[in-house]
């Protein structure tokens, strides 16, 4: 077997054992637990704690003293097991404290897997910058392929996700340790305070305007970027509160639909070197802002039939500008303007500051403004059925009742429980609109001149 083929498949599994889960976690915690959205929210927001920390440490780990490989490989099997015990949990709070602990499993091992592959590749004389895109495109694949494998076995709102995940992760972690060795390099010296070795002083980069402004920027559009990961899968899912979406192919098939989205970051990633040598790169971020305002705006008028169903699908193509653009533009703006001593902590501030401080703000701050705001409470039958354009005695809505919010129509018209119902349109509404000032104040604020020459040899 190649070597470019072993690390295709390395790549895959790395992104299939996320994906499994990711996208459909929110309809197990939604529609089977029927836990809240504030607490939901600090559940995803894990993501970004430990992308804060475990990716430096398990860094600082693979440098001295223990092959990439092997570090990889026990946080892999370590993370399946995890996930493993995950739907177990009774309650929230213990589903949270699971979820952690498997996030600071699973978050270094995407730096790692891309470590492993540079280190490969170089190893055997092969062409980094030529050779590794390709192989770096089959794990958005492999995250396309785990949620279509979730959606079609009846799995996006059960505890197997979990399991197909898991599995996904042991097998991945005992494939790695079939791959080449990938020693220390021991390039950080021993004598050099713990500060540089933990990349604390890419820091300074906050007393730079321009910098700082950058890393603001970043943290709060990192704020957004994991928003439709989150709750793209459970918007479209919810349609089946409504009897006439019920049994449309967007809510049976929610996750496939959304798989259009990864398709679509991938064909994105082949246009950006265009767009970043034409336009340059404050532009590009700005394409990318914009676009997001179009993915929450198209799905805050998207339906599961005839027009609206054609936003849902604009949705998911926008979404490849929106998430690489920024991402890939990004960490292009801090290799061309940070001094080559602190490149790579810089390069790791800025992971931090998106998919870090950026995610927890996100997660936790829409997890409590859509329980707080956007979630209507129903106590009367014709209230709810109103809601979703039907009558109180509609035989389809009188299932939905029961089967979805465990709720009854007592005989004076009230409900037996009290049914609570997100506001979408309103929801993602508000996340255009936060997305659209963003856009505006970094095209005011942000002060940055192309130079052609600085994306000249870009090739992925």
């Amino acid at each position: 077997m190649s070597l470019k083929l072993r690390l295709t498949i390395l790549s895959f599994l790395q992104f299939f054992v996320w994906g499994a889960w990711l996208i459909t976690m929110a309809n197990f915690w939604f529609g089977t637990k029927h836990w809240d959205g504030t607490q939901f929210g600090a559940v995803f927001g894990t993501m970004g704690i430990a992308s804060i920390f475990m990716p430096t440490i398990t860094g600082i780990i693979a440098d001295r003293w223990i092959n990439a490989e092997k570090i990889f490989s026990a946080l892999q099997i370590l993370y399946g097991i995890t996930l493993f015990i995950l739907p177990h949990s009774e309650n929230p709070n213990s589903f949270f404290s699971v979820m952690l602990v498997a996030m600071c499993f699973y978050m270094p091992t995407i730096a790692l897997a891309n470590s492993i592959s540079y280190t490969v590749l170089k190893n055997s004389n092969l062409d980094v910058v030529k050779d590794f895109p390709p192989i770096r495109v089959w794990g958005t694949i492999g995250f396309i392929v785990a949620m279509w494998i979730t959606n079609l076995t009846g799995n996006k709102a059960t505890e197997g996700q979990f399991y197909i995940g898991g599995i996904a992760a042991i097998i991945l972690g005992i494939y790695a340790l079939t791959l080449p060795k990938c020693p220390p390099q021991k390039l950080i010296d021993k004598s050099t305070p713990l500060s540089e070795q933990l990349g604390l002083n890419a820091f300074k980069l906050f007393g730079n305007y321009k910098m700082a402004l950058f890393f603001l920027f970043s943290m709060l559009l990192g704020a957004a970027l994991q928003l439709t990961n989150a709750y793209g899968d459970v918007f479209l899912s919810e349609f089946a509160q409504f009897p006439k979406y019920a049994d449309s192919f967007v809510v049976q098939r929610s996750t496939i639909i959304m798989s259009i989205s990864q398709v679509s970051e991938t064909l994105f990633i082949l246009a950006i070197p265009f767009f970043l040598k034409r336009f340059g790169i404050k532009r590009v971020m700005l394409f990318s802002m914009f676009a997001w305002v179009l993915r929450f705006g198209f799905f805050a008028y998207g339906v599961p039939t005839g027009y609206g169903l054609g936003l849902i699908i604009m949705s998911c193509i926008v979404y490849g500008m929106a998430f690489d653009f920024f991402n890939i533009s990004g960490s292009l703006f801090v290799e061309t303007t940070t001094d080559k001593k602190i490149r790579s902590s810089a390069q790791g501030l800025f992971m931090m500051m998106t998919n870090g401080f950026g995610a927890v703000f996100g997660s936790y701050a829409a997890g409590w403004a859509i329980d707080r705001f956007f979630t209507h409470r129903f106590t009367t039958a014709s209230d709810l059925s109103t809601y979703l354009d039907t009558t109180p005695d509609n035989a389809s809505f009188l299932n939905i009742l029961k089967n979805s919010f465990n709720s009854a129509v007592n005989p004076d018209g009230t409900l037996s429980t009290v049914v609570m119902v997100k506001d979408w349109q309103q929801i993602w509404l508000y996340f255009a609109a936060y997305s659209l000032i963003l856009a505006i104040l970094f095209w005011v604020l942000f002060k940055h001149k192309h130079d052609p020459k600085a994306v000249a040899n870009i090739n992925h």
